[in-house]
């Protein structure tokens, strides 16, 4: 059975739990937090205080951005405070956002995600232990010596979904994870025909079965009777990744790769009318869950024999704040029907 989970929007904190409460009540298995203009495990700290059953996940963290040591404390302590519900979701993010804002090194991110893995794996495992935990790869390196956590974890070991979109770091996700999450536009006939085999590839190299790995497929989805509403709600989403040349082989995939061109252009000129206009109904059906209610079951269906479950946001790229509060509470009006 596919779970559905729900990356709520909140312009305040208070805002983000309430929504949070909301979606547990609606029947969401997990509630995601993602770094971009927050610190996600703070916010899911926030949740995790105000809730009783819903898995709180960072969907994602940037793995590089902190130390592994760092990234581990706040997962173990994220994990006692909600009661072992914690789910870790990391991504490498791209090089510049690492080095320019966060000031961290994005060398060899392969091996540097790799290596980030086993070094938290290491200190969720033993930091309450007392004994040393070291650790020295090629891109990371751990010596923790003289070193207690006075805390005994709820876990020994927190799920990890790694996030990833090119051929590499999926296989990595398949190898390494205990789950992989899609980027925020996905269809079942990508997720079969180009995800899937490098998921399974990674399997493979490390001797695993699909049933080790948990598949969480994303989407913004825009819930409407008004399905065109609902489409264009959607759109600036869709626009806005359009214009990132790191996505173009996906919007190539399902031929539109001539509209990701135009967004490209228009977003280099500051025309951002432009650009969500440059976006037909046609792609934004074919890539998000949005439409109408029936729309909405459809897609999840269609993920269902594929993912092991999904998450749901509203839209929120360049719309105004009343607008995005209305689209929550339409997506989140519709998950009990699912």
């Amino acid at each position: 059975m596919t779970t559905l989970g729900c990356s709520p929007w909140g312009a305040t904190l208070d805002e983000l739990v309430d929504a949070s409460i909301r979606a547990e009540r609606a029947g969401a298995a997990t509630v995601w937090s993602t770094e971009l203009h927050r610190d996600p495990f703070v916010a899911l700290g926030a949740i995790a205080r105000e809730t009783d059953r819903v898995g709180v996940g960072t969907g994602i963290a940037l793995a590089f951005a902190r130390a592994p040591l760092a990234t581990a404390l706040a997962a173990l302590d994220l994990d006692d405070l909600s009661g072992g519900r914690a789910v870790l979701g990391l991504g490498s993010g791209v090089k510049r956002l690492v080095e320019d804002r966060y000031d961290r090194p994005f060398d060899r991110p392969l091996t540097r995600m790799r290596e980030t893995i086993e070094a938290i794996r290491l200190v969720v495992e033993r930091a309450d232990r007392g004994e040393p935990i070291v650790y020295e790869g090629e891109t990371v390196t751990l010596k923790l010596r003289g070193y207690e956590r006075p805390h005994r974890p709820a876990r020994r070991r927190i799920p990890i979904v790694l996030a990833a979109v090119g051929p590499q770091m999926t296989e990595l996700a398949g190898e390494v994870a205990d789950g992989w999450i899609s980027h925020e536009l996905m269809s079942p006939e990508y997720l079969s025909e180009v995800i899937a085999p490098r998921l399974e590839k990674g399997l493979a190299n490390s001797g695993r079965s699909r049933g080790s790995l948990t598949l969480i497929a994303s989407g913004p989805a825009a819930i409407s009777a008004d399905r065109s509403a609902a489409l264009r709600a959607a759109a600036p989403t869709v626009a806005f990744y359009a214009s990132v040349r790191t996505y173009r082989p996906f919007f190539e995939f399902h031929g539109f790769g001539e509209v990701a061109d135009t967004v490209s252009e228009r977003f280099r000129s500051g025309d951002t009318k432009g650009m969500v206009d440059a976006v037909p109904d046609e792609l934004v059906a074919a890539i998000t869950p949005s439409g109408t209610p029936d729309d909405l079951g459809a897609r999840v269906e269609s993920f269902a024999p594929l993912v092991d479950s999904m998450k749901l946001r509203p839209p929120t790229y360049y719309l105004p704040e009343s607008e995005i509060r209305s689209w929550q509470d339409a997506l989140l009006g519709a998950f009990p029907t699912l």
